[in-house]
């Protein structure tokens, strides 16, 4: 049996022009939902393991209330969500095609999540029946309120004896309040038990140098040996990091498979080659998902890294955020069964 999972951070109203098509193309969107934390306890949920979502919205917000009860369809406790003052947050993704990028516009300037602060959140209620919180490196970047909410809450949850993962998540755009997220990530990675990265993400948000060549077309998997020696070795508490590692031929055609390291053993993970992409927005947080699922139910941190790699190439698979793949799925395409044959 898993342990509950708690996972804290913004669920946002996620507007994407139809199929490909860039903005306004065609005068409409099609309106779903997702946010990294929000994307993996779905994850969770769709593999039968107890998840619940923790973020403050706004009050009497038909919008809010949509998005609630979109989680709750999946299966994820909501019971936990805090109302507060504020707006709803947006982003706009324009899919990108062969050698066109996908691109991602945010307003959620003064959200609900972004106003909130230490206090707003009534931890003891929030973690109750938890054995594992999940958090990332986008809360912390929203304003310097959210920031010191996410740390008061990896400090609650460590001190209630919970395993504390992050995704450290760097995004450039949205950290603009005037810290630099190094100052602010090593903090919280003080409290953390399971770190999950790639590349940039060690780089910009720990401050860590990668000496990784991201643009070879097969990466070196002995350099992130290294760095991930380097993540280890200057934060004891930090149990393991996984590592993703994402070869991108274009946006359409990528490699994908990781590592993980717990100062021991450095594992590697099966390669995918992942053409025709159809939506790789929410394939981090699929990993992991799939990576807090494995380490939790499966038989040791080999199967558990397989896992959230499998999981996360079917999600490049499926439109929006949210994974729509079950555990029985994902164990299919392990054992080979990736030829995408109809299935009768």
């Amino acid at each position: 049996m898993t342990k509950m999972v708690v996972t804290f951070g913004e669920i946002m109203l996620r507007l994407a022009p139809p199929g490909f098509e860039r903005f306004l193309q065609t005068p409409q969107f099609v309106a779903t939902f997702g946010g990294g934390e929000a994307n993996v306890a779905v994850v969770l949920a769709g593999f039968d393991s107890p998840a619940a979502y923790v973020t403050v919205l706004p009050p009497n917000n038909p919008i809010a209330d949509a998005a609630v009860g979109e989680l709750r369809r999946f299966g994820v406790d909501t019971s936990r969500i805090v109302r507060g003052k504020g707006r709803m947050g947006v982003y706009y993704v324009e899919n990108g095609a062969n050698q066109r990028p996908s691109k991602v516009v945010y307003d959620r300037d003064d959200s609900a999540i972004a106003l909130a602060k230490p206090g707003d959140i009534d931890w003891d209620r929030a973690l109750e029946g938890a054995g594992w919180f999940h958090i990332t490196g986008i809360t912390p970047a929203l304003s310097a309120s959210a920031a010191e909410l996410a740390l008061e809450s990896v400090r609650q949850a460590k001190e209630k004896g919970l395993t504390v993962s992050c995704d450290l998540n760097y995004r450039k755009n949205l950290w603009k309040y005037g810290k630099p997220a190094a100052d602010v990530m090593r903090e919280m990675v003080k409290f953390v038990d399971v770190a999950i990265a790639n590349e940039e993400d060690v780089q910009m948000a720990l401050g860590i140098q990668a000496d990784v060549d991201v643009h070879s077309a097969k990466l070196d998997r002995e350099q992130y040996r290294g760095l991930a020696g380097k993540v280890l070795g200057q934060f004891s508490n930090l149990k393991m990091i996984a590592i993703t590692l994402r070869e991108s031929h274009s946006a359409s055609h990528n490699g994908w498979s990781a590592c993980l390291f717990d100062g021991k053993q450095f594992l590697t993970s099966r390669h995918y080659d992942i053409t025709h992409i159809v939506d790789r927005v929410g394939g981090g947080d699929c990993f992991a998902g799939g990576l807090i699922y494995g380490l939790q139910a499966l038989t040791g941190p080999q199967e558990a890294l397989e896992f959230a790699v499998a999981a996360s190439c079917l999600k490049h698979s499926i439109p929006g955020d949210f994974n729509r793949f079950s555990v029985d799925e994902v164990k299919s395409l392990l054992k080979g069964g990736g030829s995408g044959r109809v299935q009768r």
